[in-house]
């Protein structure tokens, strides 16, 4: 389904009051633990984040790393931002669109995103930005949903998609690991324990 950036920003700046609330149940029982595990694999001086939204990564930030982190929705940005003031945290927050990144080349020692690129209207120009700010050997670090490899299931996520995207922005059905692999990374690597619909992927440049 064909929506606009502006459209799916609109979306998350209404939803950015809540969203927290709204994923309360799912982050408990299963995605901090991936977080976690995600953000350890976190190397290097300076990284950046992608999406960060209302800063549920903040927790898992390098203590000893340069952070930058980015939005493209003005009210998710602006509950990171008092999530930073409470937790007293030194990470610098930009608004900016991963598909139009406005740092130089060869910049960052990893760039990390979770649960973004199902929101990126053109996924693989967001990931080519990413690779030209990575130093290179640095790293793409991504938690991301994905298509079902399940027939049945893919096919349902396909029907659904268009009702998710005009309630909450994200696509359910986005193949997030041919559009890493479409980009000129040197290697990429899917954890071994990720689940069919939940990838943790490392690419590295």
């Amino acid at each position: 389904m064909s929506v606009s950036g502006d459209q799916i920003r609109r979306r998350y700046d209404r939803l950015a009051p809540w969203f927290d609330s709204l994923e309360g149940f799912l982050e408990g029982l299963i995605f901090r633990r991936l977080r976690k595990k995600l953000w350890a694999l976190a190397e290097g001086r300076h990284i950046l984040e992608v999406g960060v939204g209302t800063g549920k990564n903040f927790n898992f930030y390098p203590p000893d790393a340069r952070m930058t982190a980015i939005d493209f929705s003005p009210k998710m940005l602006e509950q990171a931002k008092r999530k930073r003031a409470r937790k007293q945290l030194d990470v610098h927050l930009d608004l900016i669109d991963v598909q139009s990144l406005c740092y130089a080349d060869n910049s960052f020692d990893t760039v990390v995103a979770s649960f973004v690129f199902c929101s990126v209207p053109q996924p693989r120009k967001g990931l080519k930005e990413i690779y030209r700010v990575l130093k290179p050997g640095g790293q793409l670090l991504l938690l991301e949903h994905v298509l079902s490899s399940n027939k049945f299931m893919a096919a349902l996520m396909n029907l659904l998609n268009p009702l998710v995207v005009r309630l909450v922005g994200a696509n359910i059905n986005r193949q997030t690991v041919k559009n890493v692999q479409a980009c000129p990374f040197r290697s990429i690597f899917i954890d071994p324990s990720s689940s069919d619909m939940l990838k943790l992927i490392r690419a590295v440049k």
